[in-house]
């Protein structure tokens, strides 16, 4: 029988692969543990207490904001601020980054970037939402706040990105540009444990994820290149919660798209808060992550806290095939 391996454990023996390693990331991640595990004891009872339905209005994307939205949103921040390893956190919720003051004159050197409750729409009918963070090395003197410029970097520029899943078990899955790795959260003592170790996505999966509802919306490649999914018998998966329809494509293979609409010519994912960190993952597990302009999400420049942006990620050789429609049948130029 393997010994168990709890996160903690893991991430103070991986410590050899931060590049600046000498403990604030491994505190920072282990933050990140602690507010997922107070998030999914009110997840795993919203039923029971007044905190399913509307806060009433709109997050800084224009989202309405629900309950448990707000709580995770808090409770990531309280968590992030005990130990002083954070100097500022930027948060889907709200419209501009947080700084954090220093803990014993600690000079913290990372910022936080999360959404709190991916998929919080689908709260009120039990169905899987998670939470998703990036974590970057401040660009800003260590000595005073942080500024927007830490918040503004590229994808490349992560030094840790992860997701915490809050279905039939809760999983946390993260990379420090190392692999990937997941750990099973285990009720009975309250731990994180490693669970899926050295994760690699399959080259190609049976699955392709999109919101076929806006199928006469999208540009024509993505028309095409929808229907060629379904000529090739994949199954359609749309949980309408990116954590859980990336999890399911980490794990078993195929693609995940969310193109431009009309609605929204931009693309409707956040950049800074989903994109990046997902598309991280996803690389690190060996998948590709591109936007639906054939442009590398990583390597997109950052302009604003709230940037949107279209994406295709997952199995390789799937994301080539898709890169091939928008080649053949886009009227508009692309970027390799």
């Amino acid at each position: 029988m393997n010994r168990i391996i709890t996160l903690d454990e893991f991430i103070i023996h991986r410590q050899k692969d931060f590049p600046f390693a000498s403990g604030e990331l491994t505190g920072l991640l282990r933050d990140i543990g602690v507010a997922a595990k107070i998030v999914n004891r009110e997840v795993n009872k919203a039923g029971l207490v007044n905190i399913l339905g509307s806060a009433g209005g709109d997050n800084a994307t224009g989202d309405e904001v629900q309950k448990l939205d707000l709580y995770a949103n808090e409770k990531l921040i309280e968590c992030l601020k005990n130990s002083g390893e954070c100097c500022g956190v930027a948060s889907e919720e709200f419209e501009d980054f947080i700084p954090i003051p220093a803990v014993a004159s600690k000079a913290s050197k990372y910022v936080v970037v999360f959404d709190p409750l991916d998929g919080s729409s689908n709260i009120d009918v039990n169905v899987s939402v998670g939470t998703i963070f990036g974590i970057y090395r401040r660009k800003s003197n260590a000595d005073g706040p942080c500024t927007l410029e830490d918040f503004l970097q590229k994808g490349s520029e992560l030094v840790a990105a992860g997701y915490v899943l809050y279905g039939t078990s809760t999983i946390l899955v993260y990379s420090t540009g190392r692999g990937v790795n997941g750990f099973t959260l285990d009720p009975s003592i309250g731990e994180f444990c490693l669970s899926h170790r050295d994760i690699q996505i399959p080259n190609r999966g049976n699955y392709y994820s999109v919101n076929q509802g806006y199928y006469l919306k999208f540009d024509v490649e993505m028309r095409r290149y929808i229907d060629h999914c379904s000529d090739m018998n994949l199954r359609l998966r749309y949980i309408g919660s990116m954590v859980s329809d990336i999890h399911r494509i980490l794990l078993q293979g195929g693609i995940f798209l969310y193109p431009q609409t009309r609605k929204y010519p931009q693309g409707k994912l956040r950049l800074v808060y989903e994109c990046n960190p997902l598309s991280f993952i996803v690389e690190q597990a060996g998948g590709k992550a591109m936007t639906c302009q054939l442009q590398r999400v990583l390597d997109l420049e950052v302009t604003h806290l709230h940037q949107r942006a279209t994406i295709a990620m997952g199995s390789p050789d799937m994301i080539d095939e898709m890169k091939a429609f928008v080649e053949k049948y886009s009227a508009l130029p692309t970027f390799n």
